[in-house]
């Protein structure tokens, strides 16, 4: 058992508690109250943290943390060119660094108090990490194939993934699909994609409506991404509508009753009838604010998306974009006071990832996803813990 007194308990759904602790029992949460009010077990692990605040575990709504060694080794300014650059680098890199860039990027995470991530990437060394390391999140495996005639070898491609993946997946860590984004897929592999996730019920992630290019590409046939594609023989058609309602007449948005949402990535270069559609097909967003400022794509429209009711989360992107993996800072950078931030960084994170029935608020029942910060926001934890296990402790606690 473990027990953690703190000066400011946060549960997030419920008033914050000054002098307040946290029972675990074993995986789950047991007790949540003011410190006099919670047991103190004969055996359990007592921490003691006068001057610390403990809230729940912070939800990463998007990383790519398979490129954690590519940190500060990308400085294209164009960004069809940057994405370039980024698939060389990867395609340089070895299994093993890939498998050590991701066990450090978990770490990174758990340092700075998220237990919960969105990862998208095609290595698998995440959803292995996160497994071997005994971490939480869900793994998206990318789809590439923007000419419509590889979609079978595509297919055949992520089929073999889902084959090779499937022993990492438990409760705590799930599996998931992202074909990638409009213009690194056709529209045919979408629509087979998203066939595939709702017969294996495998929920979607796909990058969308990040750049003006990546508009423009969908609206109008042209621009930077659809030069590229013609370069390489692939066709390009007009679609005339925006990259949201593409997806959504291609069914990668589903029905606003599936139980499987769409988490779209970024949703910078939306407008009202976008957020409309947004709320309307049950889709979930995960904003990315600074990345989207490095790369000038616009802001994130994070007050007008919860103001419509779409489930929103924040995420890092991946440390190519950013400098790292601060969710506060995400939160400074959308504008959002710390209450507002602490809510959007947990309960709202993990609704957006339809996971809020096990994580995201400290209630009794829950899974015990905790995380203790010296004051908050603050960039460091001073205890991490997912479902029950330490994973991060900063210092020797005070007894």
């Amino acid at each position: 058992m473990l027990r953690i007194r703190a000066s400011g308990v946060w549960p997030v759904t419920a008033p914050p508690i000054v002098d307040g602790a946290v029972l675990v029992d074993g995986d789950r949460i047991v007790a949540v109250g003011p410190h006099a009010a919670v047991p103190v077990p004969d055996g359990a692990e007592v921490f003691e943290l006068p001057d610390a605040v403990l809230v729940p575990g912070l939800v990463n709504c998007h990383t790519h943390l398979e490129l954690t060694h590519l940190a500060g080794r990308n400085g294209e300014r164009d960004f069809a060119r940057w994405l370039g650059r980024v698939r060389e680098m990867k395609d340089a890199t070895t299994a093993e660094e890939f498998a050590a860039a991701a066990e450090r990027g978990v770490r990174d995470g758990w340092a700075r108090g998220v237990t919960c991530v969105a990862e998208t990437g095609s290595t698998g060394a995440v959803i292995a990490a996160l497994a071997r390391l005994g971490g939480r999140g869900i793994v998206y495996q990318e789809v590439f194939g923007p000419d419509p005639s590889a979609r079978d070898a595509s297919l055949r491609d992520l089929e073999a993934a889902i084959v090779r993946l499937a022993p990492f997946v438990s409760a705590r860590v799930r599996f998931g699909l992202s074909p990638h984004s409009p213009y690194t897929v056709s529209a045919p592999l979408f629509r087979a994609v998203a066939e595939l996730a709702r017969l294996e019920r495998f929920p979607l992630a796909v990058h969308l409506a990040e750049s003006p290019a990546e508009s423009e590409l969908v609206r109008y046939g042209s621009g930077p991404f659809a030069e590229r594609l013609r370069a390489r023989g692939i066709p390009v058609e007009a679609r005339g509508v925006s990259p949201v309602r593409y997806l959504a007449d291609l069914d990668v948005l589903p029905s606003a009753d599936c139980h499987l949402p769409t988490l779209c990535i970024h949703c910078v270069q939306v407008d009202e009838d976008d957020i409309r559609l947004l709320r309307e097909r049950g889709a979930s967003v995960a904003a990315c604010p600074r990345s989207n400022r490095a790369h000038g794509h616009g802001e994130s429209p994070v007050a007008a998306l919860r103001a419509a009711g779409v489930p929103l989360g924040l995420g890092t992107d991946s440390v190519v974009s950013v400098p790292d993996l601060d969710l506060w800072a995400e939160a400074d950078a959308a504008g959002l006071d710390w209450p507002e931030a602490l809510r959007l960084l947990t309960i709202e994170g993990a609704r957006a990832l339809a996971w809020d029935d096990r994580i995201g608020s400290l209630e009794v029942g829950k899974d015990a996803d905790l995380a203790v910060f010296p004051s908050v926001p603050s960039v460091s934890s001073v205890l991490t813990v997912v479902q029950g296990k330490i994973v991060h402790r900063a210092s020797p606690p005070a007894r």
